[in-house]
């Protein structure tokens, strides 16, 4: 490049005659030139400011895949894993935006997966949460979530040190038996989807308690090859009776399912459970309050369409009483640890990643706001949190 340049300017400044058109495109030539020049030299600046200077990048997470840069955007970090749940999208629009995936197989953040706990508090109280307290405190920080589905205009009187602080989602009114019962668990889930570390999705009621500490718990969900939703079909009253003729043929007699609505989902199966136009639609025309549609609709629709990735089995225990069409409350009397124990350990066996388990509940239901006393008092020894 400066050979060039030194050859016209000798060029130029020879005592030889040069026409003006010769001029002329001599002056061209080293414009031209020069403007290489500065473009080049201009590039070699960059270069070297960037082999000097490093660029933020991503680094490898725990997972393989690249991870979050040390300064993480704030408004990024509240987009993968929201911290206020209060929002005025409506179920339409929130359901469309939780069922959205990312078309990227890494994630570009360290993502911890985390277990969703899911609470169906159709009262607006919490009265075990004293025992939820120290069951999620201990370190577990980033490895769950706490979504409540209360009703509205209700705020659940906790204090502000609480797990279960401002973790209300909005909700809207839900009936027994009716299938609104449903929209709030899909509501739950919706919510629960946002976060994008969320991999496992567990409903409760407030009056459910953990007879596992948050380790076994959590080892057991995420490391599960299988959903955990009880389906069967009885030709009896209480399953037969309640299928309507009018879902046919998408849903025929035989493909009708029933079971305990206490269920636990991965990921998938819970995008899968939101994105449904086919069936879901059947249960809300033709499953009337007899009908009792939060037992049937996940039930049928795991089976019809996840039959291999469900367990067939709930993790959460209810007692039932023959004829009752309600389950047994434990009141403090009934809360021994005898009881939590026959329940932490099943004298009959389960299916765990398709091999034989005698722990086949983590959690349990129903117990009432006076059994909390005696719970906590044998949390420690019997429960182990």
């Amino acid at each position: 490049m400066k050979g060039a340049l030194d050859d016209f300017k000798v060029m130029l400044t020879r005592n030889e005659p040069i026409t003006g058109l010769a001029k002329v495109v001599a002056f061209l030539v080293i414009f031209a030139l020069g403007v290489v020049a500065g473009l080049w030299v201009s590039a070699g600046v960059r270069l070297s400011q960037e082999s000097i200077v490093p660029r933020s990048i991503g680094f490898q997470g725990s997972g393989g895949g690249i991870c979050c840069r040390p300064d993480m955007d704030p408004e990024f970090e509240e987009f993968v894993a929201p911290t206020r749940l209060m929002h005025d999208m409506t179920d339409e629009e929130l359901f469309w935006r939780a069922t959205l995936v990312p078309a990227a197989a890494r994630y570009p953040f360290e993502r911890v997966p985390k277990v969703a706990f899911m609470f169906l508090a159709g009262h607006g109280v919490l009265p075990l949460a004293p025992l939820w307290e120290r069951f999620f405190r201990g370190g577990h920080e980033d490895r769950f979530s706490i979504y409540v589905h209360a009703p509205p205009s209700v705020a659940i009187n906790v204090s502000e040190d609480s797990p279960f602080y401002g973790r209300q989602i909005p909700s809207q009114k839900t009936k027994w038996g009716d299938v609104t019962l449903v929209d709030a668990e899909k509501r739950l889930l919706a919510n629960a989807l946002l976060d994008f570390s969320n991999e496992r999705f567990v409903l409760l009621s407030e009056s459910c308690i953990s007879v596992h500490n948050f380790t076994t718990v959590y080892d057991y969900l995420v490391g599960s090859r299988h959903s955990f939703v009880e389906s069967y079909y009885r030709n009896d009253r209480g399953c037969r009776n309640r299928y309507s003729r009018s879902m046919a043929p998408d849903i025929t007699l035989r493909q009708w399912r029933k079971g305990s609505q206490w269920l636990e989902l991965s990921r998938d199966l819970a995008t899968s459970v939101l994105t449904d136009t086919r069936y879901y639609p059947l249960f809300r025309r033709h499953c009337r309050p007899s009908c009792y549609p939060d037992e049937h609709y996940v039930q049928t629709y795991v089976t019809l369409r996840h039959g291999a990735r469900n367990s067939n089995r709930t993790v959460t225990r209810v007692e039932w009483r023959a004829g009752k069409s309600h389950p047994v409350t434990y009141g403090e009397r009934d809360a021994t640890p005898e009881l939590v124990r026959s329940i932490r350990t099943s004298t009959e066996p389960c299916a765990y990643n398709s091999r034989p388990t005698s722990t086949c509940y983590l959690f349990a239901r129903k117990f009432a706001s006076d059994a909390l006393e005696p719970l906590l008092s044998m949390s420690s020894t019997v429960m182990h949190y």
